[in-house]
């Protein structure tokens, strides 16, 4: 990293961050466009199928970020970035030629690469700034992410028109306008940026990797896990999860997606403001704290319960004189019945319902002519307790859990330049590796608790158990350590950024 703050670096930082903006948009491409393909009926892919073609190229874009961070440090980002590019524009392209599962499966496999843009981008990044500025300058790179929010915006209403109802296989305009983005953005990173390289000339291999046995990484690594893993997971399963448990067309789950993915993207340039003044450790504890809060009340699913009420016994034995909705004579003896009101039925009508609402009556058991004994039921009990899960207010929660996510990216990549100073692309890639990985399992593990408990919610579940440990691990463990042996340290990186490379 170099010492001050000039033009050039200003110049580097939005080239990087445009062209990692292109680059996510890319990486989220299958969410959008093979759902569009099995809800119109072009393939008959199964749900196992959907989700290889949806995190396949999570998968890719995670588990290379590694060796294209270390290339990063060798070669510098200016030829890795523009020829990362230029490559996965070819793979995107044939997608529009693509006629099968297979076919689409290794397209896919091909424009994920465009995930590494992500190491690439951070190490081509730190590289032009002073350590003071590393937050800052991390943090406004970090808002490519919003490139998944100009997927799920523009890209189902681009289909939309593309097709106009009746050309359905003109959807294939829209991976070519994928790789002629692609290109341009190649072309402009080629022209004007200029090429800078890590202090790692000389450097073996192994040498290189020595920052990966520190625990410490993989500390960071769990962290990217739930705050960029669960993002990317989330940015793709809300489509889904909008159109099956709100009965949302496409175009309006995209809509609601990017309520989630572009603030969360954004909002990470002030994650790294925020970093750099009050430490990434306090801003990682107000994240976890904000992710548990949120995803224990997003986990409360959609539902209605009916369950035994207050019934009616009769007082003494006798006859059934009369029996009504609202009235039940035994001998003289009048007992009232409450009745089902009309609002009962149709709850989820009946306006904006943000706690759970509970309705009781009863329904007689008994008819005119009938004898009974004492304590014998006249008529049952029923209650029906119903939570809305209202869209909007489901819709504010996710983006609150969506800016504090975004807020969590930056904080934890503000301490890898402190503790890491010349292995950036090294520990950002391994650590860029774990939070992809986390995009790609955790829609696969959403679908196995879908599976397994017939809840969307359990998604949050799981979310909200990561989010536990997480704190868990910063608060508990690493504190209880960090004080044992440097009570003064610990003192002081529970307040401020730290320049210390060798302290786990």
């Amino acid at each position: 990293m170099q010492h001050i703050v000039t033009p050039k670096s200003h110049r580097m930082l939005f080239f990087n961050t445009l062209a990692f903006t292109v680059c996510f948009a890319v990486w989220t491409f299958n969410g959008v466009m093979i759902t569009f393909l099995v809800d119109n009926g072009l393939y008959n892919f199964t749900l196992v199928q959907v989700g290889w073609l949806i995190g396949i190229p999570v998968l890719t874009g995670s588990i290379f970020r590694l060796p294209m961070g270390i290339l990063t440090d060798k070669y510098g980002g200016k030829w890795v970035f523009g020829l990362l590019l230029l490559f996965c524009a070819i793979p995107m392209y044939l997608f529009s030629l693509a006629d099968s599962f297979w076919g689409f499966m290794a397209c896919s496999f091909g424009f994920g690469m465009a995930g590494t843009g992500f190491a690439v981008g951070i190490a081509n990044t730190s590289v032009w700034y002073p350590k003071e500025w590393q937050g800052r300058a991390l943090g406004i790179f970090g808002v490519g992410n919003a490139g998944a929010a100009v997927t799920t915006l523009l890209a189902p209403s681009l289909l939309n028109y593309f097709t106009g109802g009746n050309a359905m296989d003109h959807w294939r305009i829209l991976p070519v306008i994928y790789a002629s983005s692609l290109v341009i953005m190649a072309v402009l990173f080629l022209l004007f940026t200029e090429n800078k390289k890590h202090h790692v000339q000389g450097q073996t291999m192994k040498e290189l990797l020595q920052p990966l046995k520190s625990v410490m990484v993989w500390r960071f690594g769990l962290y990217y896990f739930l705050v960029f893993g669960g993002f990317v997971a989330i940015s793709q399963w809300l489509v889904p999860y909008f159109v099956n448990v709100y009965s949302a067309s496409l175009v309006v789950a995209g809509l609601m997606a990017s309520l989630f993915s572009l603030p969360s993207g954004v909002i990470r340039a002030l994650g790294g403001w925020m970093a750099d003044m009050w430490g990434a450790r306090n801003v990682m504890l107000w994240v976890f704290g904000i992710s548990i809060a949120t995803c224990f009340l997003l986990m409360v699913p959609r539902m209605e319960i009916f369950s035994p009420g207050k019934a009616i016994t009769a007082a003494k034995k006798g006859t059934v004189s009369f029996v009504s909705d609202t009235l039940i004579k035994v001998d003289g003896i009048s007992y009232p019945v409450i009745h089902k009101h009309e609002t009962v039925a149709n709850l989820d009508e009946s306006g904006l319902l943000i706690l759970p609402t509970k309705d009781s009556w009863q329904n007689p058991v008994v008819k005119e002519g009938d004898k009974v004994k004492k304590k014998q039921m006249l008529a049952r009990g029923i209650t029906k307790i119903y939570f809305q899960a209202n869209m909007w207010i489901f819709a504010i929660l996710v983006f609150v859990v969506g800016i504090a996510w975004g807020i969590g990216k930056a904080g934890v990549y503000r301490f890898i330049p402190d503790y890491f100073p010349d292995q950036v692309g090294v520990v950002g890639g391994m650590v860029g590796v774990i939070g992809g990985l986390g995009g790609f399992f955790c829609p696969i593990i959403f679908g196995y608790l879908l599976e397994w408990t017939g809840l969307w919610t359990s998604s949050w579940m799981f979310l909200l158990l990561l989010s536990v440990i997480c704190l868990w691990w910063m608060r508990t463990i690493i504190a209880r350590m960090m004080r044992r042996a440097a009570p003064e340290f610990s003192y002081r990186v529970d307040n401020k950024p730290q320049s210390t490379s060798n302290t786990n």
